[in-house]
């Protein structure tokens, strides 16, 4: 049972909580008196239990009653300001599905491609070369969100069709991030997966029209942001009635605002098994921006994995020498072969000592 259309965020403290053996006609008196009160209702069904969640003002609704209503086992209080992308209120695990992949579910997937897309010619050789690696998902940047005007701002819609075109050529799912409201639909013609970057995680509108797509999200964390902040603004997504949503932890500037001296960010391998816990959505890290040196990619790979991580995202360039953008922090395809490769054995070493 599933309640669409949601249009606000949530600001609830409470999940309705039904018995294990309540009737759906029970189900729906609940949702009807929550509805009649002016307020929206999402529904979470477990294995073993149904969570109503509440969207909109609580003041405008009588707690004693709904706990009196047939079916209802508890109203349970959320502490944490996410409540409909928290583990009280989703119990089970979510894999994300992008054609016939599954992202979070019994293996690492792995994101690659060049920061940006130069030319037909430019993502159709390296698709090539990291669907031969090992890569399931094709990333590839076609509308630039940079910090300098005179810097490459990229393809903009020719650069879509041609990230379209390899990935049917490869048979691989595709991934772009969407930099303004007025980008979306266009951009959710051409890519299997959306991406909102670390520039946008506080921008409300975006993630709304982006959720509304009803596509997988990738989530970047913003560079500033608390894991609080972070998943409070990505329940957003889930208000808009979709949860097909991948978090992505990318690197932060520490507090007090300085960059750090060695790296681009800080990458914040913590918030993996903090986010893992807190939330049942796949979790992967980019530590291409994370570290913003392709010397680190390697093994803060590794350190993604072994943390938790259902996945990575990596630039690749077969040439970063001669990259438009983000040569520095860009590895080369033989090298992705190898982190795929020792990846795949460090998840399946982890397993089996978790499993002894």
């Amino acid at each position: 049972m599933k309640i669409q259309n949601l249009r606000k965020a949530p600001n609830s403290d409470f999940l309705i909580i039904m018995k294990r053996n309540a009737l759906e006609k029970d189900i729906k008196s609940v949702i009807r008196k929550i509805e009649t009160s002016g307020l929206k209702a999402d529904v979470s069904v477990g294995e073993s239990r149904v969570v109503i969640g509440i969207i909109g003002d609580e003041s405008k609704i009588d707690f004693d009653q709904l706990r009196a209503m047939r079916g209802v086992s508890r109203a349970l209080h959320i502490t944490v300001p996410y409540k409909l992308m928290s583990r009280e209120y989703i119990q089970d695990d979510i894999s994300v599905k992008a054609g016939r992949l599954e992202i979070g579910k019994n293996k690492p997937i792995y994101i690659a491609g060049p920061c940006s897309i130069e030319s037909r010619e430019q993502i159709f050789r390296i698709a090539k070369q990291v669907k031969e690696a090992g890569a399931d998902i094709l990333r590839g940047g076609a509308f630039k969100p940079r910090t300098s005007v005179h810097s490459f701002q990229g393809l903009g819609l020719s650069g879509l069709q041609y990230l379209y075109e390899a990935g049917k050529e490869f048979d691989m799912p595709t991934i772009t991030e969407v930099r303004s409201q007025t980008d979306v639909e266009i951009v959710s013609k051409y890519s299997d997966i959306l991406q909102i970057g670390a520039r946008n995680m506080f921008n409300q509108d975006l993630i709304e029209s982006v959720a509304r797509q009803g596509k997988p999200v990738l989530f970047k964390r913003g560079p500033s942001s608390q894991i609080d902040e972070y998943l409070s603004f990505g329940e957003r997504i889930v208000a808009e009635g979709n949860r097909k949503i991948i978090l992505c932890e990318r690197g932060i500037i520490p507090l007090g605002g300085s960059f750090p001296s060695k790296t681009r960010n800080t990458l914040d391998m913590s918030a993996v098994p903090i986010l893992k816990k807190e939330t049942p959505f796949p979790v992967i890290v980019d530590p291409s921006h994370g570290t913003g040196r392709r010397d680190l990619i390697y093994p803060m790979s590794m350190a993604a994995i072994a943390s938790g991580a259902d996945g990575l995202m990596i630039e690749v360039h077969d040439r970063p020498e001669e990259a438009l953008s983000d040569g520095a922090q860009a590895i080369k395809p033989k090298l992705l072969g190898k982190l795929i490769n020792d990846s795949n054995e460090l998840y399946k070493l982890l397993r089996k000592l978790n499993n002894k």
